[in-house]
Protein backbone atom coordinates (compact mmCIF):
# COMPACT_ATOMS: atom_id res chain seq x y z
CA UNK A 1 0.00 0.00 0.00
CA UNK A 2 1.21 3.51 -0.83
CA UNK A 3 0.38 6.51 1.37
CA UNK A 4 0.81 10.17 0.41
CA UNK A 5 1.81 12.08 3.54
CA UNK A 6 1.10 15.82 3.38
CA UNK A 7 2.46 17.82 6.32
CA UNK A 8 2.04 21.47 7.26
CA UNK A 9 5.41 22.06 8.90
CA UNK A 10 4.30 25.49 10.09
CA UNK A 11 2.18 23.77 12.74
CA UNK A 12 3.96 23.15 16.09
CA UNK A 13 5.09 19.53 16.59
CA UNK A 14 4.10 18.56 13.04
CA UNK A 15 7.59 17.23 12.20
CA UNK A 16 7.63 15.00 15.30
CA UNK A 17 4.14 13.75 14.47
CA UNK A 18 5.21 13.01 10.89
CA UNK A 19 8.19 11.01 12.21
CA UNK A 20 5.89 8.90 14.36
CA UNK A 21 3.43 8.35 11.51
CA UNK A 22 6.18 7.21 9.14
CA UNK A 23 7.46 4.74 11.75
CA UNK A 24 3.95 3.30 12.23
CA UNK A 25 3.26 3.00 8.50
CA UNK A 26 6.64 1.52 7.60
CA UNK A 27 6.32 -1.08 10.35
CA UNK A 28 3.13 -2.24 8.61
CA UNK A 29 4.88 -2.48 5.24
CA UNK A 30 3.30 0.69 3.87
CA UNK A 31 5.33 2.87 1.48
CA UNK A 32 5.33 6.60 2.26
CA UNK A 33 5.53 9.40 -0.32
CA UNK A 34 5.95 13.12 0.28
CA UNK A 35 6.54 16.28 -1.75
CA UNK A 36 10.17 16.96 -2.64
CA UNK A 37 9.79 20.56 -1.41
CA UNK A 38 9.58 19.11 2.12
CA UNK A 39 13.19 17.87 1.94
CA UNK A 40 14.49 21.25 3.09
CA UNK A 41 12.63 20.91 6.40
CA UNK A 42 12.21 17.16 6.62
CA UNK A 43 14.45 14.56 5.00
CA UNK A 44 13.69 10.96 5.91
CA UNK A 45 15.37 7.81 4.57
CA UNK A 46 12.10 5.83 4.56
CA UNK A 47 10.28 8.36 2.37
CA UNK A 48 10.14 8.63 -1.42
CA UNK A 49 9.92 12.25 -2.55
CA UNK A 50 7.97 13.37 -5.62
CA UNK A 51 7.79 16.71 -7.40
CA UNK A 52 4.09 17.58 -7.46
CA UNK A 53 0.71 16.90 -5.88
CA UNK A 54 -0.37 15.29 -9.15
CA UNK A 55 2.53 12.79 -8.95
CA UNK A 56 1.93 12.21 -5.27
CA UNK A 57 -1.75 11.34 -5.66
CA UNK A 58 -1.23 9.32 -8.82
CA UNK A 59 0.98 6.79 -6.98
CA UNK A 60 -0.90 6.86 -3.65
CA UNK A 61 -3.68 4.50 -2.61
CA UNK A 62 -4.72 6.99 0.08
CA UNK A 63 -3.51 10.23 1.69
CA UNK A 64 -2.82 11.27 5.27
CA UNK A 65 -2.53 14.96 6.12
CA UNK A 66 -0.87 16.44 9.21
CA UNK A 67 -2.04 19.97 9.94
CA UNK A 68 -5.27 21.90 10.33
CA UNK A 69 -8.50 21.78 8.34
CA UNK A 70 -6.90 24.02 5.70
CA UNK A 71 -4.27 21.34 5.01
CA UNK A 72 -6.98 18.73 4.54
CA UNK A 73 -9.10 20.96 2.31
CA UNK A 74 -6.17 21.90 0.04
CA UNK A 75 -5.19 18.23 -0.38
CA UNK A 76 -8.81 17.10 -0.74
CA UNK A 77 -9.19 18.78 -4.12
CA UNK A 78 -6.41 16.58 -5.55
CA UNK A 79 -7.69 13.49 -3.73
CA UNK A 80 -11.19 13.97 -5.14
CA UNK A 81 -10.00 14.44 -8.72
CA UNK A 82 -8.00 11.19 -8.53
CA UNK A 83 -10.59 9.25 -6.49
CA UNK A 84 -8.23 8.68 -3.56
CA UNK A 85 -9.49 8.57 0.05
CA UNK A 86 -8.01 10.97 2.60
CA UNK A 87 -7.57 11.12 6.36
CA UNK A 88 -6.56 14.11 8.48
CA UNK A 89 -4.49 14.20 11.66
CA UNK A 90 -5.37 17.36 13.56
CA UNK A 91 -2.53 19.73 14.45
CA UNK A 92 -4.75 22.82 14.32
CA UNK A 93 -7.09 24.55 16.76
CA UNK A 94 -10.41 22.89 15.93
CA UNK A 95 -9.67 20.26 13.30
CA UNK A 96 -13.33 19.73 12.52
CA UNK A 97 -12.68 17.75 9.34
CA UNK A 98 -9.80 15.73 10.82
CA UNK A 99 -10.33 12.10 11.80
CA UNK A 100 -7.52 11.63 14.35
CA UNK A 101 -5.77 13.60 17.06
CA UNK A 102 -1.97 13.20 17.45
CA UNK A 103 -2.57 10.90 20.44
CA UNK A 104 -4.54 8.52 18.19
CA UNK A 105 -2.11 8.02 15.31
CA UNK A 106 -1.37 4.42 16.34
CA UNK A 107 -4.73 3.68 14.68
CA UNK A 108 -3.09 4.35 11.30
CA UNK A 109 -1.73 0.80 11.33
CA UNK A 110 -5.29 -0.26 10.45
CA UNK A 111 -4.76 1.18 6.97
CA UNK A 112 -2.62 -1.84 6.12
CA UNK A 113 -5.39 -4.38 6.72
CA UNK A 114 -8.26 -2.26 5.42
CA UNK A 115 -9.89 -1.94 8.81
CA UNK A 116 -11.58 1.39 8.14
CA UNK A 117 -14.67 2.87 6.51
CA UNK A 118 -15.19 5.45 3.78
CA UNK A 119 -17.60 8.37 4.04
CA UNK A 120 -18.35 10.08 0.74
CA UNK A 121 -19.02 13.82 0.80
CA UNK A 122 -20.36 16.01 -1.98
CA UNK A 123 -18.33 18.88 -3.39
CA UNK A 124 -19.34 22.03 -5.21
CA UNK A 125 -18.43 22.83 -8.76
CA UNK A 126 -17.86 26.56 -9.26
CA UNK A 127 -17.65 27.93 -12.82
CA UNK A 128 -16.82 31.51 -13.75
CA UNK A 129 -18.35 32.46 -17.13
CA UNK A 130 -16.87 35.49 -18.90
CA UNK A 131 -18.54 37.69 -21.51
CA UNK A 132 -16.06 36.52 -24.16
CA UNK A 133 -17.19 32.91 -23.73
CA UNK A 134 -14.18 31.71 -21.76
CA UNK A 135 -14.60 30.00 -18.40
CA UNK A 136 -12.70 28.61 -15.42
CA UNK A 137 -13.91 25.88 -13.08
CA UNK A 138 -12.99 25.18 -9.47
CA UNK A 139 -13.85 22.61 -6.80
CA UNK A 140 -15.05 23.71 -3.36
CA UNK A 141 -14.81 21.34 -0.39
CA UNK A 142 -16.29 23.82 2.10
CA UNK A 143 -17.64 26.86 0.33
CA UNK A 144 -17.55 29.50 -2.40
CA UNK A 145 -18.11 33.15 -1.48
CA UNK A 146 -18.95 36.04 -3.79
CA UNK A 147 -18.29 39.38 -2.09
CA UNK A 148 -17.80 43.05 -2.89
CA UNK A 149 -14.07 42.88 -2.30
CA UNK A 150 -11.71 45.66 -1.27
CA UNK A 151 -14.30 48.25 -0.20
CA UNK A 152 -16.51 47.53 2.79
CA UNK A 153 -19.91 48.16 1.25
CA UNK A 154 -22.87 46.14 0.06
CA UNK A 155 -23.37 44.73 -3.38
CA UNK A 156 -26.52 43.62 -5.16
CA UNK A 157 -26.51 40.06 -6.46
CA UNK A 158 -29.15 38.13 -8.40
CA UNK A 159 -29.50 34.36 -8.09
CA UNK A 160 -31.13 32.31 -10.84
CA UNK A 161 -32.01 28.61 -11.08
CA UNK A 162 -32.04 27.73 -14.74
CA UNK A 163 -33.58 30.70 -16.54
CA UNK A 164 -35.67 31.77 -13.55
CA UNK A 165 -34.64 34.54 -11.20
CA UNK A 166 -35.40 33.24 -7.72
CA UNK A 167 -33.60 35.54 -5.28
CA UNK A 168 -32.01 38.97 -5.14
CA UNK A 169 -29.86 40.19 -2.27
CA UNK A 170 -28.34 43.43 -1.08
CA UNK A 171 -25.58 42.15 1.18
CA UNK A 172 -21.85 42.02 1.81
CA UNK A 173 -21.87 38.83 -0.22
CA UNK A 174 -23.32 35.38 -0.81
CA UNK A 175 -21.91 32.17 0.61
CA UNK A 176 -22.54 28.81 -1.09
CA UNK A 177 -21.67 25.84 1.09
CA UNK A 178 -21.53 22.05 1.08
CA UNK A 179 -22.83 20.20 4.14
CA UNK A 180 -19.17 19.70 5.12
CA UNK A 181 -18.69 23.47 5.03
CA UNK A 182 -21.80 24.19 7.08
CA UNK A 183 -19.68 24.26 10.25
CA UNK A 184 -17.13 26.68 8.76
CA UNK A 185 -17.77 30.24 7.46
CA UNK A 186 -21.44 29.41 6.84
CA UNK A 187 -21.96 28.82 10.56
CA UNK A 188 -20.41 32.20 11.38
CA UNK A 189 -22.77 33.80 8.84
CA UNK A 190 -25.79 32.37 10.66
CA UNK A 191 -26.35 29.21 8.66
CA UNK A 192 -27.47 25.86 10.13
CA UNK A 193 -25.31 22.87 11.05
CA UNK A 194 -25.88 20.20 8.38
CA UNK A 195 -24.94 16.54 8.60
CA UNK A 196 -22.14 15.97 6.03
CA UNK A 197 -23.81 12.71 4.99
CA UNK A 198 -26.54 14.78 3.32
CA UNK A 199 -26.29 16.05 -0.23
CA UNK A 200 -27.51 19.61 -0.80
CA UNK A 201 -26.39 23.17 -1.54
CA UNK A 202 -26.62 25.80 1.17
CA UNK A 203 -26.94 29.49 0.28
CA UNK A 204 -26.37 31.95 3.13
CA UNK A 205 -26.33 35.75 2.63
CA UNK A 206 -23.47 37.52 4.39
CA UNK A 207 -24.75 40.53 6.38
CA UNK A 208 -27.90 41.04 4.25
CA UNK A 209 -29.71 44.39 4.40
CA UNK A 210 -33.00 42.67 5.20
CA UNK A 211 -35.07 41.53 8.15
CA UNK A 212 -36.14 38.34 6.39
CA UNK A 213 -33.14 37.09 4.35
CA UNK A 214 -32.13 33.68 5.68
CA UNK A 215 -30.28 30.56 4.56
CA UNK A 216 -31.89 28.67 1.68
CA UNK A 217 -31.23 24.97 1.00
CA UNK A 218 -31.32 23.58 -2.54
CA UNK A 219 -31.40 20.00 -3.78
CA UNK A 220 -28.09 18.76 -5.12
CA UNK A 221 -29.35 18.70 -8.72
CA UNK A 222 -29.95 22.48 -8.69
CA UNK A 223 -27.71 24.65 -10.86
CA UNK A 224 -27.48 28.19 -9.53
CA UNK A 225 -26.21 31.23 -11.42
CA UNK A 226 -25.14 34.49 -9.79
CA UNK A 227 -24.61 37.86 -11.44
CA UNK A 228 -24.23 41.47 -10.35
CA UNK A 229 -27.27 43.74 -10.64
CA UNK A 230 -25.55 47.07 -10.06
CA UNK A 231 -22.41 46.74 -12.15
CA UNK A 232 -20.08 46.13 -9.20
CA UNK A 233 -16.87 44.20 -9.57
CA UNK A 234 -16.48 41.47 -6.97
CA UNK A 235 -14.33 38.60 -5.78
CA UNK A 236 -14.94 34.88 -5.74
CA UNK A 237 -13.19 33.04 -2.91
CA UNK A 238 -13.10 29.23 -2.92
CA UNK A 239 -12.46 27.49 0.43
CA UNK A 240 -10.68 30.61 1.68
CA UNK A 241 -7.68 29.56 -0.45
CA UNK A 242 -8.42 30.57 -4.04
CA UNK A 243 -9.31 34.17 -4.95
CA UNK A 244 -10.67 35.20 -8.35
CA UNK A 245 -11.41 38.78 -9.39
CA UNK A 246 -14.79 39.04 -11.10
CA UNK A 247 -15.73 41.62 -13.71
CA UNK A 248 -19.25 43.08 -13.48
CA UNK A 249 -20.22 41.15 -16.63
CA UNK A 250 -19.08 37.74 -15.27
CA UNK A 251 -21.52 35.09 -14.14
CA UNK A 252 -20.80 32.41 -11.54
CA UNK A 253 -22.45 28.99 -11.68
CA UNK A 254 -22.72 26.85 -8.55
CA UNK A 255 -23.63 23.17 -8.80
CA UNK A 256 -22.81 19.75 -7.42
CA UNK A 257 -19.36 18.70 -8.60
CA UNK A 258 -18.86 15.53 -10.61
CA UNK A 259 -16.16 14.65 -8.06
CA UNK A 260 -16.80 13.15 -4.62
CA UNK A 261 -14.53 13.42 -1.61
CA UNK A 262 -13.85 10.11 0.15
CA UNK A 263 -12.98 10.54 3.83
CA UNK A 264 -11.41 7.67 5.77
CA UNK A 265 -13.13 7.05 9.11
CA UNK A 266 -11.70 4.86 11.88
CA UNK A 267 -13.90 5.77 14.84
CA UNK A 268 -17.58 5.48 15.67
CA UNK A 269 -18.83 9.00 16.31
CA UNK A 270 -22.05 10.96 16.42
CA UNK A 271 -21.87 13.96 14.09
CA UNK A 272 -23.90 16.29 16.31
CA UNK A 273 -22.05 15.33 19.48
CA UNK A 274 -18.76 15.90 17.68
CA UNK A 275 -19.94 19.29 16.43
CA UNK A 276 -20.79 20.35 19.96
CA UNK A 277 -17.42 19.18 21.30
CA UNK A 278 -15.40 20.82 18.53
CA UNK A 279 -17.28 24.10 18.58
CA UNK A 280 -17.49 24.18 22.40
CA UNK A 281 -21.17 25.03 22.51
CA UNK A 282 -24.53 23.31 22.22
CA UNK A 283 -26.23 23.03 18.86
Amino acid sequence: MNIALIVNFDKPNSADTAERIIAILCKEGISVYMLSENKVKFSHRDVTYLQSYEELFSVADAAVTVGGDGTIIHSARYAAKMSKPILGVNMGRIGYVAELEPSEISMLKELANGNFSIMNRMLLGVEVLHADGSAEEYIAVNDAVISRGALSRMTELEVCAGSERILCYRADGLLFSTPTGSTAYALSAGGPVIDPALSLIELTPVCPHSLTARTVLFTDDTVLEVKSRNGDTAYLTVDGQISVALDFSDKVKIFRSEYTLSMITMKEKNFYKLAGEKLKEGI
